[in-house]
């Protein structure tokens, strides 16, 4: 990948994210020419409009109102062939045509998607997912589960398929003994089959519901954003805030990322946009290479858990617990801006101890002329978040927020849109249709399954057995299993499994809902940045020219902060503003006064003190009592923890007062 220049003035150029974007895509899709591209490009069209009829109740104009199921597989229709078409076969495959096997897969994936939208009616009057489907209807099933499982191996990898194919044919074999507490009612392929591609729990269930409501409008507006700029302003609008500041090259890092992220929604986009403009930069004023990588990998990986646009996973969250999206990210924003400024103190200490200085002004960008020349996204963001969370619209939004966009951009921006603008935008939304679709719907199926089994309220009751009914470690239980499913599979297939085997055991402990899936959510999350994966923070080391494995390890460093946060907000639900906006607010400002020892104990300089190397002999010491004070007194009191908020600020202050009176001492007996 060609590297941008490293001076911030010349940010004004081109918008990064589609060279970025284009990259990344050359080397993990097969670029379509000729009637496959324009069929990708007529593809993302339909997805735009089938979406748009059904959430604006067009009827077609002519009076016909689709069934949720038949609009679903109209949705699949237009997108799920073409995952043999985006996506080769391997990394042996030819990446420039379209062999004739995915040719075929393409051909077979659209009949059998036709078959069953054009039967998927009467199966619902006649109760076909439970009996009695015709033979026919059963074959397509079987064909339509082969070619789910394939594409979900070419989108998601064999890791994926190797979690989510056994599950799906669980149904055969639940009543075996062997199975244990997963022991439960058995059926036959026949009707595995109907249930699978007809029930609205499996194939068309929560995950394709999720993004047939919600994600697509979304989707397109995340692209509409970055495709008129708004990456560039994001940017220059960090480096105009934060670029003066001590390692304000990572401290503009930070921000722009979550700026971005907010937009996104994507961990590796969020990489390939801000990374080659902030990893640089980092450099140049003193990081390691590896560090600045960690930093920007942590950095983006909050993008799927910054509102208001957050990754796919928070609005399969809305249906998973039946509420608006607007809930999910009013959820969501105290856990990320813990999230960020606990980066974010990371960065000042370590910036601190080794005396790494900020920009200087005359090579910043103005912020007059920065928000002279972008000032319209904010209004569009401000539109967004009041229909939201005013209006109560999210279907809705995004359009209007797209539709405004587009015409403020036409009329104020020097770069205007173009008939092959317009093609672009179809073609890179169609291509994140369909990789999308690829692992929802295939994920889907590991739904179905433990529905059309009926062991979930089983399950649950063993997991408590398993934990004695002790909450934390059943967290704690959660915690690793999403770490290490998280090291296989994508944030939102991890989310699915352990809210479906997990998730109902947690609820039944007695904890609140929103945060046990908010805390599944934000572990899975967190595996983009741990080895040995690390998919943001390998990402983040080819743009900086640092060791991968070495800058994973960074990573869990830089971040180490992060991983006590989901338990925090577990503990006290006011994380997660389930109950007092005040008592949330009070908790995140302690979380926050906590978070600033341990950064100071983890990086060896505590802000208002200083370097702790000058104390000698007693520098670690001091360090981990500043550690182990600041998680006390970040975390909640509880049933949970066995100790009361002012127990746990009492033993705090224990620790940490002599602790920062003896380094004040010790430093100034060194000055001296």
């Amino acid at each position: 990948m060609q590297q941008p220049a490293t001076q911030p003035g010349a940010f004004q150029a081109d918008d990064p994210h589609l060279a970025a974007t284009q990259d990344a895509e050359v080397t993990r899709v097969r670029v379509l020419h000729g009637a496959w591209r324009w069929l990708l490009v007529a593809s993302a069209a339909l997805t735009i409009l089938l979406c748009i009829n059904q959430q604006f109740t067009l009827r077609f104009f002519v009076g016909f109102t689709p069934l949720n199921t038949e609009y679903y597989y109209a949705l699949l229709l237009v997108t799920l062939p073409f995952v043999f078409l985006v996506f080769p076969s391997g990394p042996k495959a030819s990446y420039d045509r379209v062999p004739w096997y995915d040719a075929l897969l393409f051909a077979l994936t659209l009949g059998a998607a036709l078959y069953l939208m054009f039967h998927v009616r009467q199966a619902a009057e006649l109760g076909w997912e439970y009996s009695g489907a015709p033979p026919a209807v059963v074959w397509a099933g079987y064909l339509t589960w082969a070619v789910l499982m394939e594409g979900l191996r070419r989108t998601g990898g064999w890791s994926l398929v190797l979690c989510i194919l056994p599950f799906t044919l669980y149904p055969v074999f639940a009543d075996s003994t062997w199975l244990g507490p997963l022991k439960g009612q058995d059926a036959t392929l026949e009707q595995a089959s109907a249930y699978h591609v007809l029930s609205s729990e499996s194939l068309l269930g929560i995950p394709l519901q999720a993004f047939a409501e919600t994600v697509i409008g979304f989707l397109v507006f995340g692209t509409a954003l970055m495709m008129t700029g708004a990456g560039k302003f994001f940017i220059n609008l960090s480096f105009a805030l934060c670029g003066t500041l001590r390692g304000g090259a990572a401290k503009v890092c930070i921000f722009a990322s979550a700026l971005l992220g907010m937009m996104s929604g994507s961990i590796v986009s969020n990489v390939l946009t801000a990374g080659t403009m902030t990893i640089p930069v980092m450099k140049k004023t003193g990081f390691r290479a590896s560090y600045a990588a960690a930093i920007e990998a942590c950095a983006s990986t909050g993008a799927v858990l910054a509102p208001p646009v957050m990754g796919a996973t928070a609005f399969i969250i809305a249906e998973f617990l039946g509420v608006s999206y607007a809930e999910v990210a009013l959820a969501a924003v105290v856990p990320s801006v813990l999230y960020y400024a606990g980066l974010f103190m990371q960065v000042d200490a370590y910036a601190a101890r080794h005396g790494l200085h900020g920009l200087p002004r005359e090579s910043l960008p103005k912020m007059s002329t920065t928000l002279r020349e972008g000032w319209y996204y904010v209004f569009v963001i401000a539109l967004l978040v009041y229909m939201l969370l005013v209006m109560k619209r999210e279907s809705h939004a995004p359009f209007y927020a797209t539709v405004l966009l587009l015409v403020l951009n036409q009329l104020f921006n020097r770069e205007k849109w173009t008939l092959a603008t317009v093609v672009k935008f179809l073609e890179v939304n169609g291509r994140t249709f369909v990789e999308l679709v690829g692992i929802l719907a295939g994920c889907g199926l590991l739904i179905g399954a433990f529905s059309m089994t009926g062991v979930m309220s089983s399950l649950a009751g063993d997991l408590l057995r398993i934990a004695d009914g002790d909450a934390l470690l059943l967290l704690a239980m959660t915690a690793v299993t999403s770490l290490v499913l998280g090291l296989g599979l994508t944030t939102t297939a991890c989310y699915i499994f352990l809210a479906i085997l997990v998730g109902p055991a947690l609820e039944q402990a007695g904890l609140n809902k929103m945060a046990v899936h908010m805390f599944i959510f934000y572990w899975g999350m967190l595996s983009a940045i741990t080895p040995p994966v690390a998919i943001a923070s390998f990402a983040a080391a080819g743009i900086a020219g640092a060791p991968a494995m070495k800058t994973g390890w960074e990573s869990m460093r830089v971040g180490s902060i992060i991983y006590f946060i989901p338990f925090f907000f577990v503990m006290n639900p006011a994380f997660v503003l389930q109950g007092s906006v005040l008592e949330a607010l009070f908790l995140a400002g302690k979380v926050l006064l906590g978070t600033l020892f341990i950064c100071g104990g983890i990086q060896g300089y505590q802000i208002f003190i200083g370097d702790l190397r000058r104390a000698g002999g007693l520098e670690w010491p001091l360090r981990v009592l500043l550690m182990i004070g600041g998680v006390v007194l970040a975390t909640p009191g509880g049933s949970i923890v066995g100790y009361s908020a002012v127990q746990l600020g009492t033993l705090a202050m224990a620790i940490l007062l002599p602790t920062l009176a003896l380094s004040a001492l010790r430093l100034r007996v060194a000055r001296a």
